[in-house]
Formats: structure tokens, C-alpha cells, sequence
């Protein structure tokens, strides 16, 4: 399920000290809670050089104090990703090309490398690093084995589902903050070693209070296909904007098909979700089953997740 066109926030290019620096997010496995990044540097000049407390200041202001404790040094990153060979080369995100890494004690990461021709800002980039480094819970971003991939059972499938309900709850209820994602899509489900999946990229997600019933934007960001009608054509953002695009990936899910025509500014697509709707009120909802599957599924499991 890729080839998401994606809506470019059209944020600012990198300037002045931001384009001296390339900014490295490092995400870790379900097993360790912690988010670690790294700030690596690359000077035009030799004189002039400013601490790494003081660009952490420059970026995240008041915030600066929270990550300073969860920061590598580049020489680690460096030789944690074999200074970021193509064998370890995971895959390429709004924000730059992502890399598997292997930290001295083991550890298996996935680090996420800022590119001066970053689809997404730095804006975006911060609120990301950010989110992650307040927020703790096992369905929330992890390292992906890209190479991993296979037909999934219905078992697994239905485990899948599970975990982004699981972390879409804590991201809602759950957590002490109350966090809208905005850009649930199957690319941002990272799945680790055991199937575990992941919500991934909070660069576009929004907090809200506690009390907000739903947020609203003069600026559309996001993936056309798995945003909701309220929030393309009004601007309007709540959790029912994540459960809508998680119900896209849900028949998405059950049927092996991508959500090709879809929902745009302008009309409504006869795409997957409507021919769903049409077999679910001609009581042939089965019907729309993965043919890798149909012989081995869990047909009460099925029902309920349509």
C-alpha cells in the first residue's frame, strides 16, 4: 500500500544556521522508551562555532531542556548506520531518508535524517521530535525492517488492526496529552520484527485540549484519499479526522486493495470505500475479502472490523 500522494505543507526551505546543520531523529524499538536524537554539524567556516546547548535553544526555545538528556553524538549515528551506507538505506519520508542503524549496545534503530529538499518544514520536523519525546506507548513509532515483507495472514492482519486502535486510544484518551494526528495512512504504520505496528510521523499531528471537541485550519495538509470531507472542504480536524482514515487503511486492510479513487475537493470518487458500502447493503459484505484469505479468516472477526 504506497504511492500516497502526499500534500507538501509548503513550509519555508532550510536558512541561515538551519542550513549549517542536519538534524538526525532516531527512533527505537518497542522494548526501549526513549526517543534519542542527535544534531550533527557542518560548519562553512571554522570560527563562529555555537554549543550544542545553544542551537538546541535556538530550535526548540523552553523546550530545549526536555531533549537535551536524549541526544547521540554524530560520530555515534556515524557508525551506528556505517556513516549512512546505502545497504542500511530503510526508505525516504517527507522529511528525508531514513536509515537502519545498530547502536553499540545493540540496538536496533531507525534514524531519520533532515534533507535541505525536505518536502516538509522545519516547523513540522520540530513538532515531530517534539510529540515523540513527551509521548511513550507501544504503538507509537518503531524501527521497521523494510525488508520484511510477505503476505499477511488474517491473523496477523487482525493484530495489526488491533495495535492502531490501541494507539490511536492513547493518543486520543490515553495520554496526557490529547494528540490529532492528522495523516493516518498505511506508509505512516511502521510494522517491527513481530508484526507490532507503529504510528509513525507526527510531523502534521496537532495537541488539543483536553475539553476541544475538534480544531480547524486554513491550511489542508495531509494524504487525499485518507483525509475526512469535513477536514478537505472545511478545515475541520478531530479524533473522528484519525478514525476516518483509519477506516480507509481498515478496508484497505481486509480487501488487499488500495483506496485508489477517493474523496478530493471537488466530488466523491466511486473508489473502494463505496463499493464496500454497496456489498455491505447487499448483505454480501464477504465478498469483499483478500482472495489470499478467504479460506483462512475468522468470518465474526471479519464482520466486525467492516
Amino acid at each position: 500500500m504506497d504511492g500516497d500522494e502526499a500534500i507538501p505543507p509548503g513550509s519555508p526551505p532550510l536558512s541561515g544556521n538551519a542550513e549549517k546543520q542536519k538534524i538526525v531523529f532516531i527512533v527505537v524499538p518497542t522494548i526501549i522508551s526513549v526517543m534519542l536524537f542527535s544534531i550533527g554539524y557542518y560548519w562553512l567556516k571554522k570560527r563562529g562555532r555555537k554549543s550544542r546547548r545553544t542551537i538546541f535553544r535556538e530550535n526548540f526555545g523552553e523546550e530545549s531542556a526536555t531533549l537535551e538528556p536524549l541526544q547521540f553524538d554524530w560520530v555515534v549515528i556515524e557508525a551506528a548506520t556505517n556513516n549512512f551506507s546505502t545497504d542500511n538505506y530503510i526508505g525516504k519520508g517527507g522529511f528525508g531518508e531514513v536509515y537502519k542503524g545498530i547502536l553499540l549496545d545493540g540496538r536496533e534503530v531507525a534514524i531519520k535524517r533532515l534533507s535541505k529538499s525536505s518536502n516538509q518544514g522545519v516547523e513540522e520536523f520540530k513538532n515531530e521530535v517534539l510529540l515523540i519525546a513527551k509521548l511513550q506507548h507501544r504503538n507509537l513509532v518503531a524501527f521497521i525492517d523494510s525488508q520484511q515483507q510477505k503476505l499477511l495472514t488474517w491473523v496477523e492482519r487482525f493484530n495489526i488492526i488491533g495495535g492502531i486502535v490501541r494507539g490511536l486510544l492513547y493518543l486520543h484518551e490515553h495520554s496526557r496529552l490529547k494528540v490529532i494526528h492528522r495523516d493516518v495512512k498505511p506508509s505512516n504504520i511502521l510494522l517491527d520484527e513481530n508484526m507490532i505496528p507503529k504510528i509513525s510521523d507526527f510531523g502534521l499531528a496537532r495537541i488539543v485540549e483536553i475539553s476541544q471537541d475538534e480544531g480547524s485550519t486554513d491550511r489542508i495538509v495531509g494524504t487525499f484519499g485518507y483525509m475526512s470531507p469535513e477536514y478537505v472542504m472545511f478545515g475541520q480536524f478531530s479524533e473522528k479526522s484519525d478514525i476516518y482514515s483509519f477506516g480507509v487503511m481498515l478496508v484497505e486492510i481486509i480487501a488487499g486493495k488500495k483506496n485508489k479513487s477517493s474523496f478530493t475537493p471537488h466530488h466523491v470518487a466511486d473508489g473502494l470505500l463505496n463499493h464496500v458500502w454497496r456489498r455491505w447493503m447487499e448483505e454480501t459484505p464477504l465478498s469483499i475479502l483478500d482472495p489470499n484469505i478467504k479460506e483462512y479468516h475468522s468470518t465474526n472477526e471479519v464482520i466486525k472490523c467492516i
